[in-house]
């Protein structure tokens, strides 16, 4: 099977002409001429990036979806080819109903007419790595259940192998096959798919998900019913809605558009640097609107996560940028070790604002964020910046939003919507109500530690031996002479445990 499936690559390669790829190199380069001759049947006419994209079609889903991926990465890929990748579409003929109905009859060790009330065969959507049918539970829910491609793991097995192998040779051979770093790419998108092919996984991202939205007017999440849950089945809530991009279907159901697109933007804030947690596969596919205005999230197996770090880095960064103080930009980057620490910050400052300062005040029609994403990207490269592995979902999801906002609304102003946001949520972290919730946070494990305080400075004195006793006391001695500094500890003691009893009060 693996041998077909090389011989099939290779195929497709020749036919498109990727070899151009692999022999670019300068030490091969002569072969490109004599190989043409050989193979005058083909057509090479198209550019290298349409004849690409045919190419990772020709070869199947799971080469649709690392192109999809690899046109997000703008920091690796050339211009022409990101772009030509972005036009990937992940549409898979479904399998037969007959082997859903196996499948599930395997996990639940039952008939599926002891499962499901009703459950439709056929299939209302279908992708690289699951489908989903519709179903009603015993107790009259309806439900959407999504179940994985029988065999998809080997599937998947064997062209991640094969991916590595050519990765391999194009960092060999192509001249830009050290900086692009494939091998790497291909090993990123290795995990991100064995991710997707857990459903429990996926079940309990959507769960996180509804958690953090509980009580939205923006943002709807299907309930998980985790008692018909595996990991090669997801069942949830059914949810219906208009698709995001019918637009003329949004309008004819009185839904206000300019604020729908609005209200896009503010959720990608919210999951983002509220929640750390952020769905990373925002394109209209997945996006319903219900009758009320409010979005309705689908498919949850690709989930991005931002340590508080990154968060307030990022947000600061946003600011800054909104303000356009691009030199606090720089200095954030270089604080934030994203930058060389040696960077000059009025090298870096001029750098950013030739890139920003040109898309300031125009409507987002007028601004494309993949431009300006691969010049900020050429600019890092300049500066040694080396993209943040945790960002690259982040930018991915960015330009979903970007797609969503020119289908909705192209006079969105996405600078005014989300400043105030952020400003919002900065003073929420930094200032004193981001110090009275940290304090809150943090109350019991100080109420724990502090009453321990007498009792480990002693056992720390004990254990350090009568000589070092002498010579801490005498220290600490000679600290109290000098600065007051038993007085300071007592003091700074007795507000911290103030504060702890009275935030417990709250």
């Amino acid at each position: 099977m693996r041998l077909l499936r090389v011989l099939k690559i290779f195929f497709v390669v020749l036919r498109f002409g990727l070899d151009e790829f692999l022999l670019a190199h300068a030490r091969t380069r002569w072969l490109l001429a004599p190989l043409n001759i050989l193979l005058f049947w083909r057509d090479t006419s198209a550019p290298r990036a349409v004849r690409l994209r045919l190419a990772l079609e020709n070869l199947g889903p799971i080469f649709v979806k690392f192109g999809q991926m690899l046109s997000t990465r703008r920091d690796l890929m050339p211009a022409d080819i990101a772009d030509e990748l972005a036009r990937l579409q992940d549409q898979v003929p479904p399998f037969p109903s007959a082997q859903a109905v196996a499948l599930l009859e395997n996990v639940y060790r039952k008939k599926l007419s002891e499962v499901f009330f009703s459950f439709d065969e056929t299939p209302v959507a279908s992708a690289s790595v699951a489908q989903v049918h519709f179903a009603v539970l015993p107790d009259g829910r309806e439900v959407a259940v999504k179940i994985l491609r029988p065999g998809i793991a080997s599937v998947i097995a064997h062209d991640i192998a094969l991916m590595d192998i050519g990765a391999g040779l194009l960092e060999r051979w192509w001249e830009d096959g050290k900086r692009l770093k494939p091998r790497e790419v291909v090993a990123e998108f290795e995990k991100h798919l064995y991710n997707e092919l857990d459903l429990m996984r996926e079940s309990a991202s959507a769960s996180q998900l509804k958690r953090n939205f509980a009580s939205s007017r923006l943002l709807m999440v299907p309930e998980v019913y985790w008692d018909w849950c595996s990991s090669e089945v997801m069942v949830m809530e059914r949810m219906d809605g208009i698709p995001v991009s019918q637009v003329d279907k949004l309008r004819q159901a009185g839904i206000d558009i300019p604020k729908l697109a609005s209200n896009g933007v503010e959720i990608f804030y919210t999951q983002v640097f509220r929640d750390g947690f952020f769905h990373a596969d925002m394109h209209p596919g997945n996006v319903l609107v219900a009758a009320d205005g409010r979005y309705i999230a689908l498919d949850f197996g690709i989930m991005g996560t931002l340590t508080d770090t990154d968060k307030h880095y990022l947000a600061q960064n946003f600011i800054a940028f909104f303000r356009r103080d691009y030199k606090r930009v720089a200095e954030i980057h270089i604080e934030s070790g994203w930058a060389p620490a040696a960077t000059r910050v009025d090298e870096l400052e001029g750098a950013i604002r030739s890139v920003c300062e040109p898309i300031f005040d125009k409507p987002l029609r007028e601004v494309s964020f993949g431009r300006v994403l691969l010049r900020l990207f050429q600019t890092s490269r300049r500066f040694g910046i080396e993209v943040q592995p945790q960002l690259v979902l982040l930018q991915k999801t960015l330009l979903n939003i970007e797609g969503l906002g020119l289908q909705l609304d192209p006079e969105l102003d996405l600078w005014k919507t989300a400043k105030p946001w952020l400003e919002r949520w900065m003073s929420e972290q930094v200032g004193w109500r981001g110090f009275l919730k940290t304090l809150r946070t943090e109350a019991p494990h100080y109420a724990t530690l502090l009453p321990q305080l007498p009792r480990l400075m002693h056992q720390r004195l004990t254990d350090s031996g009568n000589v070092q006793i002498e010579n801490l006391l005498g220290e600490l001695l000679e600290q109290q002479k000098r600065r007051n500094g038993w007085l300071m500890l007592i003091a700074a003691a007795a507000v911290t445990a103030a504060g702890v009893l009275l935030l417990q009060t709250f």
